[in-house]
């Protein structure tokens, strides 16, 4: 099974290539040329550990089967999750909840960037390459804690995270500038996740940069879902849910469900789709924006503009005007026409915007269904749900579940669905506090201890890799403009310790 690039150039690359590079070399993104179709629910036995090494096998047929299974064992052991299903399905109401916020830093990316690492480590070895690498994030709040944690003290890696100063809540930057680890590090840049994502992939094009890594005996690769190391084992979540429902008898075998889905950068529900593509029974992936909703006016009209404000919203992981996962459902879309996308992601890169043909926006309607929530909506469903539900959502998974709401009172559509959530809700204590306590002053300014006022006022326990973050050193209080991100990066090659003995 082969990988080519998105935008046509270069030749087509095994999985572990893909995984090494990050990008391709004309700055498109890694797309199989084929997927398998597996059985459903897959038939396989065990628990999450066999599940994923078995989605993986069918995608990475390069890496071997004990190979994954190993890197599965690492990556979801008991001792990182903290729930023995990995990602709990429950339902509350009439819908479940995909439950991904289990893992060491409380948000989805664990569920990829537990994994990753070591499927980076094995690529190296696949393909014989022979200098480390240094893995550039640009993070709108999760990735960055994910990757970091998932990357520290990783053999033969460096990690170097970017998240705008002013754009995360305050959990998440605690999480980031605290972080352990000889192989580390994190900037704070000035503007927003956009302006530090098109900063990471001007920095991956740039041959003086190339040059300055070379000396020290660096490549560049990432950790972004851009990277198919990345996307790739979010897969097996959907199929783990669809068994979840079959196994409980909640859902008939080969039975379509809907997912729900919170989105940004538009991995999430590409891994959806993917897994629709390998034979899951899926009816409709809806994708839910907050109120910086560019994926929801193309997924309406097949016109992309980010050319509009900029919003700092309390889903903040949302807070995205480039979606540069749209980028491989375009490949898709087109039957693979590689000239389309590059024309179109030129005319993005130029003038903030491109329009679809008819053909390809049906193509995408007749899977995907899109609708945003404000942030007004959005506070009054948190506090909806506990009232009614006692399930406490996170600012993100509240908008899922308004625009499943939204769906379902348009279209009437019964099909089950499940609604993926992202984050645990004390990664946003202030927000959901506030969306509890309408009436009551809540601080943002002492965040870090709310999450006790939290988990006091409705029970909840706070997951174990927060409960101490108020007392852990800060680390990490590196700064600078969008326009000095190359520098940060040469200053931290040329400051850090080196990467782990091999």
């Amino acid at each position: 099974m082969n990988y080519i690039s998105s935008r046509g150039g270069g030749t087509a690359v095994a999985g572990a290539e893909a995984i090494r590079s990050g990008i391709a070399v004309d700055g498109g993104l890694f797309v199989p040329l084929t997927l398998p179709v597996l059985p459903v629910p897959t038939g396989v036995g065990g628990g999450y550990i066999e599940l994923a090494a078995t989605i993986l096998a069918a995608v990475l047929p390069d890496y071997s089967s004990e190979e994954l299974r190993k890197c599965s064992a690492v990556a979801y052991a008991a001792d990182k999750f903290d729930d023995p299903d990995t990602v709990p399905l429950t339902q509350v109401g009439t819908r479940h909840v995909l439950e991904l916020w289990h893992g060491p830093t409380s948000a989805f990316k664990d569920m990829a960037l537990q994994i990753m690492p070591h499927l980076m480590s094995l690529a190296l070895k696949k393909t014989a390459e022979s200098s480390d690498m240094l893995i550039l994030v640009a993070t709108s709040g999760d990735t960055g804690k994910a990757a970091l944690e998932g990357f520290r003290d990783v053999a033969r890696t460096r990690i170097l995270v970017f998240y705008p100063s002013e754009g995360v809540s305050e959990v998440q930057r605690a999480q980031m500038v605290t972080q352990d680890g000889n192989n580390v590090g994190v900037v704070a840049v000035e503007g927003n996740f956009d302006d530090a994502q098109t900063g990471v992939k001007k920095i991956f094009s740039s041959v003086q940069m190339r040059e300055v890594l070379a000396k020290k005996n660096l490549k560049l690769s990432s950790a972004n879902s851009i990277n198919w190391g990345r996307l790739a084992p979010q897969i097996a979540y959907y199929f783990s849910a669809y068994r979840s429902l079959c196994e409980t008898g909640k859902l008939h075998c080969g039975d379509p469900v809907n997912f729900v889905v919170p989105t940004g950068n538009f991995g999430n529900i590409l891994a959806g789709y993917y897994a629709k593509q390998m034979g899951l029974p899926i009816n409709r992936l809806i994708c839910a924006s907050n109120d910086n909703n560019v994926l929801t006016d193309f997924l309406r009209t097949g016109v992309y503009d980010r050319n509009r404000p900029f919003h700092q919203t309390i889903s903040p992981s949302m807070d995205i005007l480039i979606s540069s996962n749209l980028e491989r459902l375009l490949y898709h879309a087109t039957d693979g026409d590689t000239g389309k996308v590059a024309s179109w992601m030129g005319q993005l890169n130029s003038t903030g915007r491109y329009a679809v043909d008819a053909q390809t926006l049906t193509k995408i309607q007749a899977t995907f269904w899109a609708d945003w929530a404000s942030t007004e909506a959005s506070m009054a469903t948190i506090r909806q749900v506990w009232q009614q539900q006692r399930y406490l959502l996170d600012p993100h998974t509240a908008v899922a579940w308004k625009v499943a709401e939204v769906y379902q009172a348009q279209t009437k559509d019964a099909t089950p669905t499940i609604v993926l959530s992202t984050a645990s809700p004390f990664k946003f204590a202030d927000t959901v506090l506030q969306a509890l306590l309408p009436d009551q002053p809540v601080s943002a300014d002492d965040s870090l201890t709310l999450l006790a006022r939290l988990s006091e006022l409705t029970g909840w326990t706070i997951p174990t890799g927060l409960a101490g973050l108020a007392a852990k050193e800060v680390k990490h209080r590196h700064k600078c403009r969008i326009d000095t991100m190359p520098e940060a990066v040469a200053y931290f090659v040329e400051n850090r310790l080196d990467s782990p003995a091999k």
